[in-house]
């Protein structure tokens, strides 16, 4: 068996939506660091960012 979607990580800046769970969660000070630390991991990883338009973005691997 092979997983072929996997949250990498979780970007937000708001700590009262994410709950500790699998993946590693980024907390960022403001929108702008925010999308700098998704770019950043998405290359790093080879991932995919989705905005979940909630405050919070995960980066997939698919």
């Amino acid at each position: 068996m092979q997983l072929e979607k996997v949250i990498l990580a979780v970007i937000t800046v708001e700590r009262d939506k994410i709950a500790t769970g699998g993946a590693p969660v980024f907390y960022a000070t403001d929108k702008e660091e925010q999308e700098k630390i998704a770019i950043y991991l998405a290359r790093i990883t080879e991932g995919v960012v989705h905005d979940l338009e909630n405050g919070v973005y995960i980066l997939v691997k698919h």
